[in-house]
C-alpha cells in the first residue's frame, strides 16, 4: 500500500493559505497606486532662446521711462536671462528710496501659473551672482512671493544682507514676525558661479516653506544651506501668489554696496504636487 499523505484538519487548512497569502506580495493596480503616491507634474520649464520674456507676465523695471536705452531684463547666450540694475536707477515706489529690475509671474504656453492655497510648488533654477552684487544693510530682495490683486507680501524672500562685514544669503518668511530665515549661508563662497536654489511652498495664512540652496549648478551639487518652517505666512488673500525674480533693493544702505550690477537666472522649473 502507498504511503498516506498527512491529513489536516479543516482549521490547518484555513491557517496555511492565510499565511500564503500574507507573504505574497500584493499588485495594486494603478490607479491605487497613482493616489497613494501622486507624481508631481513640471508646469514651468522655460527656454530663453524660444520663450524670451513672454516667460513671464510682466518686467517691472525704469516704469517711468526714465532710461529708455537700457536693456534691463533680455535673453544672453540663448540660454540664460540678464537681469540689469544702475546705481542711479529708482523705482516708482518708496519716494525714490529703492530700485527694481524684476521679472514677475510664471507663463508657460500663454498660460500664466498660479499657486493656490493648499498647493505645494517646487520652483529651481540656477542662479550667477556677480562680486558687484552685494549684500546691503537694508533691504536687497532677489526673490520674492506676493499676491497681485491685494499686493500683499512680500511673504517668502531670498535676501542678500550684510552683517558688519559678513555678507549673507538667506531664503526667509518675510512677512512672519520677525522675518526668520529658513536657510542662510555666507554670500562670498557663492559669488561668480552658478548655484542651484530650490524653494518649495505650499501657500496658506499657515502654509509651509522649506529652502535648499547649493554651491553649484544643478540639483546634485553640494548643500550650502537648507531649512523648513512651518505656520509661514504665504496666503493667496483669494488670488495667487506670485514668485517674482531680479533685484529690488533700497538704496539707503551704504553707497558701497549700491553698484552697477546684474544677476543670471537659467534652468528655470516650477513643480507642482
Amino acid at each position: 500500500m502507498p504511503e498516506s499523505l498527512p491529513q489536516f484538519s479543516r482549521r490547518t487548512a484555513l491557517r496555511t493559505l492565510a499565511v500564503t497569502a500574507l507573504a505574497a506580495p500584493v499588485a495594486l493596480h494603478p490607479l491605487t497606486s497613482a493616489l497613494a503616491a501622486p507624481a508631481a507634474t513640471t508646469l514651468w520649464h522655460p527656454d530663453p532662446a524660444t520663450d524670451g520674456l513672454k516667460a513671464f507676465e510682466g518686467i517691472e523695471a525704469d516704469r517711468v521711462g526714465k532710461h529708455p536705452d537700457r536693456k534691463y531684463v533680455v535673453v544672453e547666450g540663448g540660454d540664460h536671462y540678464r537681469f540689469n540694475i544702475w546705481k542711479d536707477d529708482r523705482d516708482t515706489t518708496g519716494g525714490g528710496d529703492r530700485q527694481r529690475t524684476e521679472s514677475k509671474g510664471m507663463v508657460q504656453n500663454g498660460t500664466a501659473l498660479k499657486m493656490k492655497n493648499g498647493e505645494t510648488w517646487t520652483i529651481a533654477y540656477d542662479m550667477y551672482m556677480p562680486s558687484s552684487l552685494h549684500g546691503t544693510s537694508k533691504f536687497t530682495h532677489i526673490f520674492q512671493t506676493k499676491t497681485p490683486s491685494t499686493n500683499g507680501g512680500p511673504w517668502v524672500t531670498i535676501d542678500l544682507s550684510r552683517s558688519g562685514s559678513t555678507e549673507i544669503i538667506q531664503a526667509r518668511a518675510y512677512a512672519n514676525s520677525g522675518s526668520p530665515a529658513i536657510a542662510k549661508t555666507d554670500l562670498a563662497p557663492l559669488r561668480d558661479k552658478w548655484i542651484n536654489i530650490s524653494l518649495t511652498l505650499t501657500p496658506g495664512a499657515k502654509g509651509v516653506a522649506s529652502a535648499i540652496i547649493r554651491s553649484g549648478a544643478g540639483s546634485s551639487a553640494p548643500i550650502a544651506a537648507q531649512g523648513r518652517l512651518t505656520n509661514v505666512n504665504i496666503p493667496d488673500q483669494g488670488d495667487y501668489v506670485r514668485p517674482k525674480w531680479g533685484i529690488y533693493r533700497s538704496v539707503q544702505s551704504a553707497s558701497s554696496d549700491i553698484l552697477d550690477t546684474y544677476l543670471l537666472f537659467k534652468n528655470y522649473t516650477a513643480t507642482k504636487s
